[in-house]
């Protein structure tokens, strides 16, 4: 009877347990998660523990790997901030929505420039505010602000689905920091400078002539000179001599809160705003996008961690940054939030490889892989880090060699948001959601392209029956100096012109024999070399047939500084203000 008694209570545990295991899961898939993203800027895929580094402590990142699922061959659309970003939050690539460049400018370079995501494309956090989301982003924007007038916010995030905006609407600079050189259009200011000199030198010369009588010239030709160059003067310098006044900014929906930033301050300006967004919304269901301003150059970094890390300025900014991801996850526990959260940490590119001061590098570390930001083709501009947590639906300690790309998060969320992708134009993501869970072991993707600006550099093709994953590059940029890895002396690597390689046939790896693309194959040594060209050849131009003209949104028009559309404060050209004050406790 007791052996009896002790099978029936063992069997109806057991099955209770079933129960409420399935339906807890069930449950949770049911209903509509949190989703907490965090983007890093210029982060390398080497830079941070869970992906091989043993010298920059992140274990903050770490530990969201331990409890979740890594991704390691996850693809950024771009390899700079503006298309990437173009790309992740609208799951296309940034050529279909005019985000990507055919000249030399590739990123947004000002506030005041009329660029940016077009209203009519779709945001992922336009899907899930229809869903009931409240929505957010904190931190860096870089995809325009104006059109036509200063207030209109045609690119502003909140005319593209978020509720609330606090944040840098450009990108941080070198030229956001006193004392530090001027990182923009570096070239063109010194050209600019050059030829100001020379139009003052020409007036000084004629005026010198006039005077002695060595030159007969009307004062009138002369007038005429110096108004010319005065006015070429102001033109230029009104713009890059007060860089920091116009690009280096915080906003607050619509309005400045601080112009210029104080760096000093700004890290835990937008941790608060990051924890504060959470504790309002902890009812949910909400979407926070975290997207950090570290990496970046200046690596501003706070006292706190100054001199800590083995890495320089470069690892104290990175270990600021996981502190920071840190204090954001303590706020989910702290509400009672984590096992409601769908959470995704990753980088918007590669790491630069030519921020350097002297001998101090700058910038990120991208493993074993080659080339880094701004490489369109090369593996170190585009392969990032992705990782992913949800306790209690998605596996916990897993690793996923499979192709991903940043893109694939607009179906994911939007799936996890109980959303409709939009039907009228191309997605180019994935929904991620059975390769995270484990219910499906492949990748949906069979062929990624990767673009430098609007050029087309190289093709990655799955071929999913044998495991292999061929990628061919049909232009790569130059190193500088020859075999250096990298264009130091440019700031970056160009997609086009002298700087660039054409290969016809193209140079073909196979990733998964070759991940540092060390040895390209050729027909001699690969005996489906000719059969891959052909088949990846056919699949650029299918891939080209999808796509469709549409205004590039960073033309030479589009980039220049519009002193009608500059954001600002006061009265222009009088822009100042600090509506913050010392209000920085988290």
């Amino acid at each position: 009877v007791i052996l009896l008694c002790f099978r029936r209570y063992l069997i109806t545990a057991l099955t209770s347990c079933l129960f409420w295991n399935t339906f807890g899961l069930s449950a949770a898939m049911d209903s509509k998660p949190n989703i907490l993203l965090f983007l890093a800027d210029d982060l390398g895929i080497g830079d941070i523990g869970c992906y091989g580094n043993n010298t920059i402590r992140t274990p903050n990142i770490d530990r969201l790997a331990r409890e979740g699922v890594k991704l390691t061959q996850h693809i950024a659309a771009a390899p700079l901030c503006t298309p990437s970003r173009a790309a992740f939050l609208t799951g296309r690539y940034p050529i279909r929505s005019g985000m990507a460049s055919s000249n030399r400018y590739r990123a947004l370079q000002w506030n005041a420039g009329s660029g940016g995501l077009p209203a009519n494309e779709t945001t992922f956090a336009r899907l899930l505010q229809q869903q009931g989301y409240t929505t957010g982003l904190i931190g860096k924007w870089h995809q325009g602000v104006n059109c036509e007038s200063f207030n209109d916010h045609c690119h502003h995030p909140l005319n593209h689905g978020f509720d609330y905006f606090y944040g840098m609407p450009f990108t941080l600079l070198n030229n956001c920091q006193e004392n530090k050189p001027p990182e923009l259009d570096v070239a063109l200011q010194a050209k600019l400078w050059v030829y100001s000199q020379i139009i003052t030198l020409a007036v000084l010369t004629l005026t010198a002539g006039k005077l002695t009588g060595l030159i007969s010239i009307r004062w009138k030709i002369i007038a005429c000179f110096t108004l010319v160059g005065g006015l070429f003067f102001i033109s230029w310098y009104s713009s890059y001599g007060f860089v920091q006044y116009w690009n280096c900014i915080l906003m607050r929906n619509h309005d400045v809160t601080e112009q210029p930033m104080r760096l000093e301050r700004t890290a835990s300006l937008m941790l608060k705003e990051a924890v504060s967004f959470i504790k309002r919304n902890r009812h949910g269901p909400f979407l926070l996008f975290v997207s950090f301003l570290h990496v970046h150059t200046p690596l501003f970094t706070t006292a706190k961690f100054l001199g800590k890390s083995r890495h320089g300025l470069y690892g104290d900014n990175v270990e600021e940054m996981d502190w920071m991801v840190g204090k954001i996850l303590d706020s989910l526990d702290k509400e009672g939030l984590k096992n409601h959260t769908f959470i995704y940490f990753a980088s918007d590119h590669g790491g630069h490889l030519e921020a350097q001061d002297g001998s101090a590098q700058l910038g990120g570390w991208n493993g074993i892989y080659k080339g880094g930001k701004g490489m369109g083709g090369w593996e170190g501009g585009i392969r990032v880090p992705g990782v992913f947590r949800w306790p209690g639906v998605l596996p916990s300690g897993t690793v996923i060699d499979e192709p991903t790309s940043l893109m694939d998060i607009y179906p994911t969320v939007v799936h996890l948001a109980g959303g409709i992708l939009p039907q009228d134009r191309v997605i180019d993501g994935r929904n991620l959601v059975p390769l995270l869970r484990g219910r499906a072991q492949k990748s949906e993707h069979e062929f990624l392209f990767h673009y430098c600006g609007s050029y087309l550099h190289a093709v990655r093709w799955y071929q999913k029956d044998s495991g292999a994953i061929w990628k061919a590059h049909y232009v790569t940029p130059i190193f500088h100096p020859p075999g250096a890895g990298a264009c130091y002396g440019k700031g970056i690597c160009p997609c086009f012109g002298e700087g660039v390689t054409h290969h016809d046939p193209p140079l073909l790896f196979d990733l998964s024999r070759d991940p540092s693309e060390a040895k390209p194959l050729s027909a001699d040594t690969e005996p489906l070399f000719d059969t891959v060209i052909r088949k990846i050849g056919r699949a650029v131009e299918e891939h080209r047939r999808t796509l469709t003209p549409v205004p590039e949104q960073l033309s030479l028009y589009n980039a220049v500084w519009k002193p009608w559309l500059q954001p600002c404060c006061g009265t222009f050209p009088f822009c100042w203000c600090d509506k913050e004050g010392d209000s920085t406790q988290v």
